[in-house]
Formats: structure tokens, sequence, C-alpha cells
């Protein structure tokens, strides 16, 4: 069972880590969120493999500088939510169950609600002094 456990968070971190490596290249997609999950898969998955992944640059780039900020700058946010939210806007209008259309709204609210509230917003040129 837990080498099914840890397939499974290796597979996980690896579609992840896809998706994260077309959200950098892509202006549409957010990559860093997906990064973040693929470190959590890969911490799952196995030592060696996280290990690997905190080694790389997409690691050292985004993963690290997000926990270490602990935050996300105005710019950031602003950009994962509207990539979001014409996502979300787009479902709405093809989706024809009304239900659905509800949960939609009701999460794109919660996650503006989140973003605002919950993630710190840093000033950008205080973390670039700090590089500095």
């Amino acid at each position: 069972m837990k080498k099914v456990k840890s397939i499974l968070f290796l597979f996980l971190g690896l579609v992840s880590l896809v998706i994260g490596v077309a959200g950098t290249v892509l202006p549409v997609l957010p990559g860093g969120p997906f990064y973040l999950f693929a470190a959590f898969c890969f911490a799952k998955s196995s030592k060696s493999i996280e290990n690997w992944f905190k080694s790389t640059s997409l690691y050292e780039k985004y993963v690290e500088a997000f926990l270490q900020k602990k935050g996300m700058t105005r710019k950031e946010k602003i950009r994962i939510n509207l990539v979001a939210d014409f996502f979300i806007v787009i479902s709405v209008f093809y989706v024809d169950i009304l239900l659905v259309k509800i949960l939609l709204v009701v999460s794109a609210l919660y996650k503006h609600y989140y973003f605002i509230k919950k993630i710190k917003t840093i000033d950008r040129n205080r973390t670039k002094q700090r590089a500095s």
C-alpha cells in the first residue's frame, strides 16, 4: 500500500510539474501554485525525489522564493486571479447546469477572499532590496 501511495504522489507531482512548466511559458497559466503542489507531492513520494526537485532551478525560483517571502506581490495576486476568473467566467457561460454555475461563482468569490485575507501581500521593492 505504501508503494502505491508513493507512485500516486510521484505521478501527481510529475503532472503538476509539467503544468507548472507550461505555466512558466504560457502567460495565461500561473506556474507557481503547480510548483508548490509538485514539491508537496514529491516530498510525499520519496526523499530522493524530493531532494532532486529541491535542487532544480524551478524549485529555487518559484517554490523557495514563495516560502521565504511568505506571501505574494500584488502583481502576482492580480495575475493569478485574473487568469482564474477568465476561465471561471468562460465555464459559467458554457455550463448549462445552474448548480454548477452557482458553485463556480461561489468558488471564485472564495478565491478572492482567500487571496485578499489569507495570503499576505508583500512589497516587491522590499523583496528586491533583500535579494541585493
